[in-house]
């Protein structure tokens, strides 16, 4: 036994639910595959939702979408609103003919956005980077229903920010929040922590926490995310004291995250102290616990033992989840063992889990470094006959493996399911794809590419425009270039985000605003 049995059962349990199945997935009708994720009790709901996203991405102005919209005579309820712009946001559809929806709908009169759909619209304005608009919004939503805007609000759009903007500006921008939200309390200043955190460094978010942490007051959640992420047992062990000598109790979450930097840090003795540690002060250790224990093994080379561990979690109560199986899967992909790989695949499908993005990705990742088109394109294949839409990391595998092997009709082919099934960034696969074409002197394919992301409302990258510009002159497609010119005008100059002395307009506005 790696572990001793559990007394008491973990509160996180295996929730069997239904898996993407290859005979539930139509591949001559795409859009078969996105009900399954946008999906409702009632049917006529699902209709209508598809209705008005077709509406949104067909539309080429404002007063075009107004008018459509109008003439469905379709109840814009607000479960249908919420379930519209998901759609949106996971279809990679146009920002700014969604704001517009999102601007029209909210006029209504004793008409109230909810949290989700607000939180919603801000993700795709900030995966854009139209972060001018982000905080138009907010003044707006604010001005109507301030209890609208809440924590998540806040970590939506500085998880954006923080992005492309350093961190003096994500503090900045956070700051802004204090005339918009109803409460600017310790669960936004966990926010922010949470966001730099993912998005920066854990020296960055432990210096601003240590900078503001006297206008706040620290509590289990936000220890918790100081925790969460640090590669040095040395300053986790840190906030741990910190956080008993504030008398803040840990809990599961408190202790899984010593466990996992232990397990990181390949120092599993110290991790298996912590888990007995736990169970002495009654909290039992659970999926997460043995997730990063798995992890571990790998990294000193027990793959094997970390696969036992799969089997021995029942016999404590503890069912093993996706990421517990990714977690086992990694470790045989790092010791170059494909074949015990798939079968945990396989054995994951038949303890009804089905394997996500992350799983495949562990596979593209072999394979790209391998160089092994042929297996990589049999698993993303294999990924989409079972319904699991590939991500952004797939696609970037997939397409900078088909730029090196020069295999245009494969990158199409991906462009292509990408455009239907709305999966992918288009702005980064874009990037490599125009490369493709350009270099393989495919202009035409690289024109009709440029113009469909246009469509969509993703603005190509300057340096495709760039490159596409230079093959058109020397091809004398001179009308072509103006054509492509003058559709790229709709996206306007680049935002400058989010300096402190170019966001005056934004300023002036929360200022006219009470606290």
């Amino acid at each position: 036994m790696i572990l001793k049995p559990l007394w008491i059962q973990s509160p996180i349990r295996y929730n069997p639910t239904t898996p993407f199945l290859a005979s539930s997935f139509n591949p001559q009708n795409p859009t078969s595959l996105f009900s399954r994720f946008f999906c409702s009790e009632s049917p006529h709901l699902d209709n209508d939702v598809e209705t008005i996203y077709r509406i949104i991405s067909s539309s080429t102005s404002c007063k075009d979408l107004k008018q459509s919209l109008k003439s469905t005579k379709i109840f814009l309820s607000n479960d249908l609103i919420d379930k519209v712009l998901k759609r949106v946001r996971f279809s990679h559809g146009n920002p700014l003919q969604a704001l517009e929806f999102f601007y029209f709908t909210g006029k209504r009169r004793g008409f109230y956005h909810t949290a989700f759909s607000l939180d919603t619209i801000l993700y795709v304005l900030g995966r854009s980077r139209l972060f001018g608009k982000i905080w138009d919004v907010l003044v707006e939503v604010r001005r109507k229903d301030r209890n609208t805007i809440t924590s998540r609000s806040v970590m939506v759009v500085l998880a954006r920010i923080a992005k492309v903007c350093s961190v003096r500006q994500t503090v900045e921008s956070f700051k802004m929040f204090k005339k918009l939200v109803p409460e600017f309390d310790t669960t936004c200043f966990n926010a922010l922590l949470r966001t730099l955190c993912q998005e920066k460094s854990m020296a960055d978010a432990r210096n601003v926490y240590h900078s503001l942490k006297h206008k706040f007051r620290p509590n289990l959640q936000t220890f918790n995310i100081l925790l969460s992420g640090w590669k040095s047992p040395e300053e986790a062990e840190g906030f741990f004291k910190e956080m008993r000598e504030m008398g803040v109790k840990p809990d599961v979450v408190s202790y899984n995250c010593l466990v996992d930097v232990y397990c990181k840090g390949r120092e599993m003795d110290k991790a298996y102290r912590i888990v007995d540690r736990m169970r002495d002060e009654d909290i039992s250790p659970d999926v997460i616990t043995y997730t990063s224990i798995i992890g571990g093994l790998g990294l000193i080379g027990q793959p094997d033992k970390a696969r036992d561990l799969l089997k021995e979690m029942r016999e404590y109560g503890c069912y093993p989840d996706v990421a517990a199986y990714n977690a086992a899967i990694r470790n045989f992909c790092i010791a170059k063992r494909l074949g015990e790989a798939y079968g945990l695949m396989d054995e994951m499908l038949n303890k009804g889990l089905s394997p996500n993005s992350t799983t495949y990705n562990l596979l593209f990742r072999v394979y790209f470094w391998s160089n092994d088109l042929q297996s990589s394109w049999n698993l993303y294949r294999r990924m989409m006959d079972i319904g699991c839409l590939p991500n952004t990391q797939s696609c970037m595998f997939l397409i900078r493996l088909f730029k090196r092997q020069e295999k245009v009709d494969m990158a199409l082919q991906l462009w292509n399911d990408m455009v239907e099934m709305g999966f992918g960034s288009f702005t980064l696969v874009s990037d490599v794809l125009f490369d493709l074409l350009c270099d393989m002197g495919k202009l035409v394919e690289a024109e009709k590419c440029f113009l469909l992301m246009i469509e969509k409302g993703q603005k190509p990258s300057n340096v495709s425009f760039r490159r596409i510009q230079v093959l058109m002159e020397l091809a004398n497609k001179h009308e072509a270039l103006q054509n492509l010119s003058e559709k790229m005008t709709i996206f306007g100059q680049q935002v400058q985000v989010h300096e402190t002395k170019g966001n005056l307009t934004e300023m002036s506005k929360l200022d006219s605003l009470p606290c």
